[in-house]
């Protein structure tokens, strides 16, 4: 018999904690969830108050069964799964598994896996908190009743096997109203006028450039290139003089440490990593990896938290860090406020031991691991270093009655900015336009004066990294739900991804307007804000989770009742396609399928006609003039090929072809990587066939 017997959720931390743990115990592993709501129904008894009627995972028989073996050898039981709702009602279900009693102090939790941390959990068990689970119960049974009571609408109306769900509905919500927002958009002309101008006796390399602003110290908007044209003939002969200058320093603070969906965007936008990919590489950064001399370790803490609070004792040891590398003037001791809506349960994410630097066990991580610890590391460092400091200088400038301004700056101290610099969708550059000292009065040389015609842009598409920003401002979702969200919704063909790029398929458009025209408050954005601040209140203990339920069900109940009923005779139309169906001559529309769209001829059951769908672009293939078709790869990315490919033409492209393209040859390192995508689709082909 052993003395502890240690149950997480997966075979990784188990090895890396069992090592922290002296003494008769013993360290398993649940494998994640072993009890669930069945998938063949709705699972839940709304005429008992909405009771979860939950089932044993099928294929966890025989893990079940050893997990009991083994609790019956112990002489104490510890559950020490993840430290959040989702892990306090694993170990919920593995307590009712295990026959626990409720008030029984079994429950033990880290938010970083460290030997500090480890053992002092386990001196200090608890009892689960029913609060947290209640909390997950109830987001759990409202995705149910509403999966389970929308899903068979969109079956009838639209096609079998799709379903809804409440945050993803949401989402594509968010994706469809950005894409109508773009082709709605109507552009509209401005123009600005620039001058390149400098220190008389300077050359042109040493020049800055000034912008035009105004006229009689009043906004000027220029909106025609007639009008432009006259304010450079005016301008022509006219002397540049300095009228003011405007001197300042000007501090630029580091970002706060990463939350879940600060370091999803980031490890987007800096690392390309997808939102799946980073939560994964996460995991195993947290769980343990082998470190030569010191065994399997967790590098990072908890990586599911909307927390920017750090402890004492990492806020120490980044100290000794800095000033053994920077300098003392670089280390500043900050700390950051939470959000109003932050569970604050957790510490941001950070290393877990600051003296492994990146560059140290690079040999020992995959080359995703390296990137992801690095990014998490520096971004640590950076959020308790000094701020940067720039010398800013701000120019007027008059030439007769036109009025224009040339901003500058340059870095006095670097700071922070030594290590990390956070990034954004928007590109700028810290030291542009260095101007030189100037006078007031003087007199400037100038090089040119450069007429800009602009258009007004669209609002850009969201990114997984802008959408993740996007739902967390507006109060959808929390750090555990941002990546199934949007693997969900691109695994169910509601949207695509063009070039990092979201765009809603027409499936996509057509599921969501069914339902935002008939279910408000599903794909409501403040409605589904509401619930998570609810959700949170149950957390608290602050709310009764069936009560919650309850008071959404009725509602919501009457709803879909009504919706089946206004539906019933109304059938949505199949989108007609202009390519003839080449057995009975009807023109075939287009249908979707597991892997997307596809042909099918509209006189089914008579005519069984179907072939793949072809999207061509308007640009030639840049080898042979040919048509380049869109294709998707088994991961749903697009790529570009030859429609005389494989026959005649072997270009296949992961980007787009731009207008004016040539390419002689192929290289044999492009040929390969061709091959590549060329393999990688074949199934996809063949399965569009069969559909």
């Amino acid at each position: 018999m052993v003395d502890k017997l240690i149950i997480v959720e997966s075979p990784a931390k188990a090895n890396t904690i069992k090592k922290f743990l002296g003494g008769n115990v013993k360290v398993v592993a649940s494998m994640g969830h072993v009890r669930d709501l069945p998938k063949s129904k709705l699972g839940i008894d709304i005429e008992n108050n909405f009771e979860p009627q939950y089932i044993n995972i099928r294929g966890k028989a025989s893990l079940i069964k050893e997990l009991k073996k083994e609790a019956k050898n112990a002489k104490q039981v510890y559950l020490a799964t993840d430290p959040d709702r989702e892990g306090e009602a694993i170990a919920w279900h593995l307590s009712y598994l295990l026959g626990i009693p409720e008030d029984a102090q079994c429950r033990i939790t880290f938010h970083e896996i460290t030997k500090e941390a480890v053992r002092n959990a386990v001196k200090h068990p608890r009892k689960i908190d029913k609060n947290l689970i209640d909390a997950q119960q109830a987001r759990r049974v409202l995705d149910r009743i509403v999966g389970y009571k929308i899903s068979p609408v969109l079956w009838k109306k639209v096609r079998k096997g799709l379903s809804a769900g409440r945050v993803q509905s949401v989402a594509v919500r968010l994706i469809c109203e950005r894409e109508e927002e773009i082709e709605k958009f109507v552009p509209e002309e401005y123009w600005n006028i620039y001058a390149l101008l400098g220190k008389q006796g300077e050359t042109k390399k040493q020049a800055f450039e000034a912008h035009l602003t105004g006229k009689k110290h009043k906004k000027i908007e220029l909106t025609s290139e007639e009008q432009v044209q006259e304010i450079v003939h005016e301008i022509q002969e006219k002397d540049f003089v300095v009228s003011k200058i405007k001197k300042a320093e000007k501090k630029k603070n580091p970002a706060p440490p990463f939350t879940t969906s600060t370091m999803q965007q980031e490890a987007s936008r800096k690392l390309g990593f997808t939102l799946k990919k980073t939560m994964s590489v996460a995991q195993g950064l947290y769980e343990g990896v082998k470190i030569p001399g010191k065994g399997s370790i967790g590098l990072i803490t908890y990586m599911r938290t909307d927390s920017t609070r750090i402890s004492e004792e990492a806020r120490a040891a980044s100290k000794i860090e800095i000033e053994k590398r920077y300098g003392a003037n670089y280390y500043e001791n900050r700390y950051y406020k939470a959000k109003a809506d932050s569970q604050d349960a957790h510490e941001a994410i950070r290393p877990t031991y600051v003296d492994l630097e990146p560059e140290s066990i690079k040999t020992s991580l995959t080359n995703d691991q390296y990137k992801l610890y690095k990014l998490i590391y520096h971004r640590f460092l950076a959020s308790q270093m000094a701020s940067a400091i720039f010398d800013t200088v701000a120019v007027e400038l008059d030439t007769g009655d036109y009025q224009w301004k040339a901003n500058g700056q340059k870095i006095k101290f670097d700071g922070f900015m030594a290590l990390y610099v956070e990034s954004s969708d928007t590109k700028t550059d810290e030291t542009a336009n260095r101007i030189p000292e100037l006078q007031e009065g003087e007199i400037l040389k100038k090089f040119s004066i450069d007429p800009k015609q602009s258009f007004t842009q669209p609002p850009a598409r969201y990114t997984e990294a802008s959408l993740v920003k996007a739902l967390e401002e507006k109060g959808i979702g929390r750090p555990s739900t941002y990546s199934p969200t949007i693997t969900t919704i691109l695994d169910r063909n509601y949207i695509e991804k063009e070039q990092k790029q979201l765009r809603p398929t027409e499936l996509g458009k057509v599921v969501n307007k069914l339902l935002t025209d008939n279910f408000t408050d599903v794909v409501n954005v403040a409605f589904t804000a509401k619930m998570e601040s609810e959700f949170d209140e149950i957390a608290e203990g602050e709310e009764q989770w069936k009560k919650v339920i309850q008071e959404f069900y009725g509602p919501f109940e009457s709803e879909v009742e009504k919706v089946e009923k206004e539906l019933e005779h109304v059938k949505l139309e199949d989108e007609v396609s202009d390519i003839p169906c080449d057995k009975c001559g009807r023109m075939m529309v287009i249908k979707y399928g597991r892997y997307g769209k596809f042909l099918a001829c509209p006189g089914y059951p008579e005519c069984k006609n179907a072939k793949p769908f072809v999207q061509k672009i308007d640009v030639p293939c840049p080898k042979c003039g040919g048509a380049v078709l869109i294709r998707k790869s088994k991961k749903k990315r697009n790529f570009y090929i030859c429609e005389n490919n494989p026959k005649s033409c072997d270009y296949i492209s992961w980007t787009k072809p731009k207008k004016g393209e040539k390419i002689e040859e192929t290289s044999r390192k492009t040929a390969a990587k061709r091959k590549t995508v060329k393999s990688k689709t074949k199934a996809n082909s063949k399965a569009a066939k069969k559909e």
